[in-house]
């Protein structure tokens, strides 16, 4: 009778820490999918106050050209090659951003799959715990 009641506990106690596991796990995976969507907002408004501050420059630039009479190179040679470099800076920086976005997304996922893994553990263990209390 002491065996089946040692059983009992050590089952149910290893299923419960194996869900609790689970469920960790899935709350580190949610926080982490929570702290890439707050970043990629950071991001957008990152991208936002850059080109503001590119399309000043600009501005500034042309009203400068245009109150000293500078010749050479015109206004729009100014602002193509403005918006080349510009281009670049623009994509390597949302390159960036979006391979930081995925390395989240691929810590969640792993995270969530870790979790299993140890929860699959802890039941094997506990099997294992029971089958010996029957020797």
């Amino acid at each position: 009778m002491s065996f089946a009641i040692v059983a009992a506990l050590t089952a149910v106690s290893t299923v419960y820490t194996a869900t609790q596991q689970v469920k960790a796990g899935k709350a580190q995976a949610e926080e982490m999918l929570r702290v890439q969507q707050e970043e990629e907002l950071e991001a957008k408004a990152e991208e936002l106050a850059r080109r503001e501050g590119l399309n000043r420059t600009l501005a500034a630039n042309q009203l400068a050209m245009a109150t000293s009479g500078i010749s050479g190179m015109t206004p729009e040679s100014i602002a193509l090659e403005s918006a080349r470099s510009v281009s670049s800076s623009e994509a390597a920086i949302g390159l960036s951003k979006r391979l930081q976005s995925a390395q989240r997304a691929r810590q969640a996922k792993n995270i969530a799959k870790t979790a299993e893994t140890q929860a699959v553990s802890t039941l094997l263990s506990g099997a294992t715990d029971i089958y010996k209390l029957d020797i």
